[in-house]
């Protein structure tokens, strides 16, 4: 028996890398000699860094860095396996989580602390980047990354403008005299899962800025500080960033990687496939089991499970997803390469229960145990031999 276990955290629940014991325990169980590989998944947001620092061997570091209110923070990145590629949550820097409720205001938050990730990452010799872009506390269109990477925004006076999305209006000028001099060697792939504008009714401050604090009057003004960068930016560089698709993800960090960083904007869950060279692991595998916390709509979107189950679904290997909520939304997901679904709740409980790790852990062990014990009573009746113990 070869089983692949590929599942995306149970968020607030399990990591993808203890959630991916208990199913390899589950599956022992049963088949004491089973052959498990066990590569952590995430779709570009919250568990990135440590799913693919997982999946290569490779190492975190932790940098002191300007937090989205300027204060210090720690944040943690990754150095993948072959020590030239880094991995970045911008959240790890400007995240919301960053930033107590009663403080959150876009107007004044920045993303200076992700350049300053990068600049650290570049020190270390990596000249390949992939960021996770998601969860930002920021709508300064990626201005203060792009200032702690050496590129100066000046206003009318000529003097550099401060940190924050309110700052973009004073934008008149762009410098690039003094931006890194490894800068250039760099490329970047960014996982990008919406498709929002820079500005405007779907852009980045009317879509996005409310649940990072802004009141309606701040998200017109943030809006139009969008708006002129973006034509400060076309007219300065002849680069248009406003309607690059995923322009406005993160409070603009899109257009920023995009239109200053040449950065290749795709989905999540497929440029994290992509550098874990999925398909090789696909070899010889009799089941894949995949997951996430809830099993819903949401999952044919384009999130870790479905990924993987495509991936399988070419190869001819069944899926199996595990969760701790399956909607009948769901069902959905039979006809895109998920043989079955299965929720891992075993008996009434609170949602506080139901999210403690340890109960999640137990659960998942369980299922995936009887789950096999099925497989297992199927295959000696089709064998002729006799139904397990």
């Amino acid at each position: 028996m070869k089983v692949l276990i590929a599942i995306d955290s149970f968020k607030g629940s399990i990591s993808s890398i203890d959630g991916s014991k208990a199913i390899s325990l589950g599956i022992k169980d049963v088949y004491h000699d089973a052959q498990i590989t066990t590569l952590p998944l995430a779709d570009g947001g919250e568990g990135t860094v440590e799913a693919l620092v997982q999946a290569t061997d490779g190492q975190l570091i932790q940098k002191e860095v300007t937090g989205p209110l300027t204060e210090k923070v720690d944040a943690v990145y990754g150095i993948l396996g072959d020590g030239k590629i880094a991995v970045i949550e911008v959240a790890a820097a400007c995240g919301l989580p960053l930033v107590p409720s009663n403080k959150r205001n876009p107007s004044v938050t920045t993303t200076y602390g992700v350049g300053e990730l990068i600049c650290n990452a570049i020190d270390k010799g990596c000249r390949e980047f992939v960021i996770g872009l998601g969860g930002s506390a920021t709508n300064d269109a990626g201005v203060g990354m792009l200032q702690a990477l050496g590129f100066s925004f000046l206003n009318e006076h000529n003097k550099e403008v401060g940190l924050g999305g309110r700052e973009l209006q004073n934008i008149c000028k762009i410098d690039v005299t003094n931006i890194h001099p490894n800068l250039k060697d760099c490329t970047f792939k960014v996982a990008c899962d919406v498709n929002n504008p820079l500005y405007g009714p779907n852009g980045a401050a009317y879509i996005f800025g409310p649940q990072k604090g802004a009141t309606m009057e701040m998200v017109k003004e943030l809006d139009k500080g969008l708006k002129n960068f973006a034509q400060v930016v076309l007219h300065e560089m002849n680069t248009d960033i406003h309607n690059i698709v995923g322009a406005g993800a993160a409070g603009g960090l899109g257009a920023a990687f995009s239109g200053f960083l040449q950065a290749q904007l795709q989905s999540g869950i497929e440029l994290i496939l992509d550098i874990v060279e999925v398909e090789n692991k696909m070899q010889g595998i009799d089941f894949v089991i995949t997951g996430e916390g809830k099993l819903d709509g949401q999952t044919s979107m384009g999130k870790a499970p479905l990924g993987i189950a495509q991936v399988a679904y070419r190869y001819h290997i069944p899926v199996i997803a595990l969760a701790g909520g399956v909607t009948e939304e769901a069902s959905a997901l039979n006809g895109l390469g998920i043989t079955s679904c299965f929720s891992i709740m075993n008996a009434p409980m609170s949602l506080e229960q139901a999210m403690d790790s340890k109960v999640t852990f137990d659960n998942l062990r369980f299922t995936t145990s009887q789950l096999f014990r099925l497989i297992q009573a199927v295959r000696m009746k089709e064998a002729g031999g006799l139904t397990a113990r």
